[in-house]
C-alpha cells in the first residue's frame, strides 16, 4: 500500500449530497468509481444527477473542460453495497451521521470488500474507534472527513482509528493529495479539529443572540467581514503570530473578566508571551516564523487581502443574504 498506484478501482456507499461531491472528485481524476446506496434505482439516479450536475459545473466554469465527460465515463451505479465495494481498492462510506446506521453499513462493507481494500468513513464526529469495531480488518480503516462541497473545498482532514496500519495512513494523505485536496492528519477525539472549531463558533454566536448582543443578521456580517474574511487565507495561529500574541493576551484578561473562566487566558499562551515569544514582533510565535521570511509574508497577506476583497466584491451579495 506504498502507492496510488495500487488503486485504481473506488467505490462511494451513500450516493447523497456529500458522498456524490467526492464521487464526483474520484471520477473526475480518473478513478473508476461504483456508486452504493440502498438498492440500484437509488444509485442510477444519483448517478444520473452526479453526470448531470458536473454539467452544469463545467457550463459555469467549475469544472474544467471535459471534466463530465470523464466523471460520465467513470461514474457506475451498482446494484447493491456488495457489488458496488466487492472489486474496490479504495472505499468511502458516506452514509448519514448515525451511529448505529454507519456501524451496519460498516458491517455489510468490510464483509464484502477485498481484504486488501482500504475504507474510509466520512464523519464529522463520530470516534474512529467507536466505528472500527463494525469493521473486520479494523487496520484499513480510517476516518477521511471532507467539507460540504466536497467538490470545492479543499480541506480533508484525515483520522486515524487506534490499529489504522501507518502505511494505510500515509496511501489515504497520498490519494487525497492526488485528488488536488489538502489533508490535515488530526486525532481521533469527538468533532476531530473542523467541527470542534466550527460549533465552539456557533455556540458563541448562539450565546450573543440569547445576550441580545446582537442578531444573527449583525453576527454574520461582523464573522463574514472582519476574522472570518481573514479565515479564507490564514488558520488562527498565523493570524495570532502576525497580530501579536501580547495583544491576544490581554485581550483574553478583559474577555475573562467579562465572561468568566470560558475566556480564560490559555496556559500554553501565556507560556508563550512570558518566554518573550509574540509572534512577528520577536521572530517566533506558536509557528515560529522565520525572521527573514516576514516581509515577504507581510506583503503576501496585504496582496491576498486586497484581491479577496476584489473578488467578494465582482461576486455580489449571497442571494436571500
Amino acid at each position: 500500500m506504498a502507492s496510488t498506484d495500487t488503486i485504481t478501482t473506488t467505490a462511494v456507499v451513500g450516493s447523497g449530497y456529500m458522498g456524490g461531491g467526492i464521487a464526483q472528485v474520484l471520477a473526475s481524476h480518473g478513478y473508476k468509481v461504483a456508486l452504493g446506496d440502498v438498492d440500484g434505482d437509488t444509485a442510477e439516479r444519483a448517478r444520473a444527477r452526479l453526470i448531470e450536475q458536473a454539467r452544469g459545473f463545467e457550463a459555469h466554469g467549475l469544472f474544467p473542460d471535459g471534466a463530465a465527460q470523464t466523471i460520465e465515463g467513470n461514474l457506475t451505479a451498482a446494484g447493491s453495497i456488495e457489488e458496488a465495494v466487492v472489486a474496490a481498492d479504495y472505499i468511502a462510506e458516506a452514509v448519514p451521521e448515525e451511529p448505529a446506521l454507519k456501524a451496519a453499513i460498516l458491517r455489510r462493507i468490510s464483509a464484502a470488500a477485498l481484504p486488501r481494500a482500504v475504507i474510509g468513513t466520512n464523519t464529522s464526529a463520530i470516534p474512529i474507534g467507536e466505528l472500527a469495531q463494525s469493521v473486520d480488518t479494523p487496520e484499513r480503516f480510517l476516518g477521511v472527513h471532507w467539507m460540504n462541497p466536497a467538490p470545492f473545498i479543499p480541506g480533508v482532514e484525515l483520522i486515524p482509528g487506534p490499529d489504522t496500519d501507518p502505511d494505510v495512513l500515509n496511501l489515504a494523505e497520498e490519494l487525497i493529495r492526488a485528488l488536488g485536496k489538502t489533508p490535515a492528519r488530526v486525532a481521533d477525539t469527538p468533532g476531530f479539529v473542523a467541527n470542534r472549531l466550527q460549533f465552539a463558533l456557533y455556540k458563541e454566536a448562539a450565546q450573543i443572540v440569547d445576550d441580545g448582543a446582537a442578531t444573527p443578521e449583525q453576527i454574520d456580517a461582523v464573522v463574514s467581514n472582519t476574522f472570518g474574511f481573514r479565515l479564507a487565507l490564514f488558520g488562527p495561529f498565523a493570524i495570532g503570530d502576525m497580530a501579536g500574541l501580547d495583544v491576544y493576551e490581554s485581550s483574553y484578561r478583559t474577555l475573562e473578566k467579562a465572561y468568566g473562566e470560558r475566556f480564560a487566558v490559555p496556559e500554553t499562551l501565556t507560556a508563550t508571551v512570558k518566554n518573550g515569544n509574540l509572534g512577528l514582533k520577536s521572530g517566533q510565535g506558536f509557528l515560529d516564523i522565520d525572521p527573514a521570511d516576514r516581509p515577504a509574508l507581510l506583503a503576501y497577506r496585504d496582496n491576498a487581502y486586497a484581491r479577496l476583497s476584489h473578488l467578494r466584491a465582482q461576486l455580489g451579495a449571497a442571494p436571500g443574504l
